[in-house]
Formats: C-alpha cells, structure tokens, sequence
C-alpha cells in the first residue's frame, strides 16, 4: 500500500486542528484588515495556514461565512443597561451597536445584502423590544419601532445617496446651482460630514436621529 505524503496527512488533519469559531474569528480579523473585497477562501486559507479544502469541511461557501461573520459581529454588541429610563436604555444599546460597526465597517454591506436576521441579530432585535416592554410600550409600537428605526438597530444607516466626495476631492458645488438650488447650496456651504460609515453618518448626524426617533416613540407611548 503506498505511503501518502506528509502534505496529504496534513491536509487530512487539518480539520480537526480548525473550528468554524476560529474560521470566522479570522475571517473578521482579515476583513478588519482588508476589508470585503480583500476576503477570499483562499486568502483566508492562507491567513490561518491551511489548505482552502480545510474550511469548506467546516463553512460549506463564502456566503455561509459571511453570514457567520455577521453573526459574530453581531454578538459583540452589548447588553442595555440594566436601570434607568427606558429611552436612555435603548439609546445606549443602540449607539453601543455602532460602536461595534465601527469596529468593523465591513460589516454594513454584510447585513445590508442579507435577507433574513442571522440568530445574534435576532437576540439584539429581542433586547431592543425587552426594553420598550419594560417601560411601558406596546406591542404594537415595538412592531412600528423595528420598522422605524431600521438600520439604526444595528447601529447604521441608509443615505438617501453617498455624498462623501472621492479621495481628494473637496469642489465647491458649481456656480449655477445657485439660482436653481440656492437652499442645496447654502446646506453645502453651511455644513461638512466626516463620518466613519458614510459622509453624512457621523457621531453627531446618528445620534441626532436617533434622539427624534426615541422621542417620538415616547410620545407615542402614552402615560406611564
């Protein structure tokens, strides 16, 4: 019986030296690094020092291990807090999950292109309305919260369109825009973004949405 070689046998070990948890952990660590576009199986492969085969034994393809990555990221958010009213309660567990996108700004095309919830962004989903439970709102408005507040749960949001200019570009809007949009101009003059997700979701822009979202569901929420 021929002897196999030491590449075989250390191929054919390799799954039990992996987990699928130390897969995705590095996989987030390359995408952290590299972003999308720079993940691939085999670049994973090569990250962790393994055959590329050695991963498809624990994630079937890459649209798996993204939704595992997700997942992951997801899990990192923190709990609410465990006292105080229930607005500052869901504003901290909210504004900690965009801590936690950008750590991992990668993430938002991740969540954006998926369907459905993964399992941790089901459990971050529950403790947003575990808290509009406990301070007294309704069913129903839990039901228009998730509507309402979208991607803000997850601690980002959807632009109307990216406005954040190409690397070295800061040009003025042109001079005839004046006259046909003299109110376009005068918001362009009047203000600047440098958002770390997109050039009109920084800290300030996020948070100040965020507020006239609580505040409204608080009035909606009726007398405690």
């Amino acid at each position: 019986m021929p002897r196999r070689s030491s590449d075989s046998r250390a191929a054919t070990r390799a799954p039990s030296r992996l987990s699928r948890e130390g897969i995705v952990a590095a996989a987030v660590e390359l995408a952290d690094r590299d972003g999308l576009d720079g993940l691939s199986m085999r670049r994973l492969a090569q990250h962790l020092g393994v055959d590329a085969m050695s991963i498809y034994y624990h994630v079937h393809d890459k649209k798996a291990l993204l939704g595992a990555m997700a997942d992951a990221v997801a899990a990192e958010i923190p709990q609410a807090p465990a006292a105080g009213a229930w607005t500052a309660r869901l504003r901290a567990l909210i504004i900690g999950a965009r801590r936690v996108m950008l750590r991992h700004p990668w993430a938002v095309r991740v969540f954006t292109d998926r369907a459905t919830p993964t399992p941790a962004v089901l459990l971050h989903i529950e403790r947003v309305l575990a808290v509009m439970r406990t301070g007294g709102c309704s069913v129903d408005l839990g039901h228009h919260a998730i509507h309402l507040l979208g991607s803000r749960i997850l601690g980002f949001s959807q632009d109307l369109f990216d406005d954040a200019p190409a690397a070295g570009e800061s040009a003025p809007p042109p001079p005839e825009w004046a006259e046909t949009l003299p109110h376009v101009v005068e918001l362009a003059a009047a203000v600047t973004h440098d958002g770390a997700l997109s050039g009109c979701d920084d800290e300030a822009e996020f948070a100040f949405g965020l507020d006239l979202l609580i505040d409204g569901l608080e009035r909606r929420r009726g007398p405690g």
